[in-house]
């Protein structure tokens, strides 16, 4: 699927001509949009909105040479160690 995204933004000339703050400029639109989708819980715009931002981050990390499996392993490394407890509906890791 990343190859897709990558081949349908280089067609589009994305890659070419695109930059990282613009794309970082269109995450911040597709994150509103998803919120907005949580808020009316839309599960449809919901998918569509996480489906958006997924796209957006697999261009953003090729624009800094880096896929966007080798990000999501690395924070997956980051992360699977780590302790905390639930505050509030949310997860607080450790100091």
């Amino acid at each position: 699927m990343e190859k897709l995204i990558l081949d349908w933004a280089k067609e589009k000339g994305i890659l070419d001509s695109g930059t990282p703050n613009g794309q970082l400029s269109k995450l911040q639109e597709e994150f509103f949009e998803l919120s907005d989708a949580i808020l009316e819980r839309n599960v449809e715009e919901i998918i569509d909105g996480i489906g958006d931002m997924t796209v957006v981050l697999i261009i953003l990390a090729d624009m800094f040479g880096l896929s966007h499996t080798e990000c999501l392993a690395y924070a997956y490394n980051q992360i699977k160690d780590r302790k905390g407890k639930m505050e509030n509906g949310t997860f607080v890791k450790d100091a």
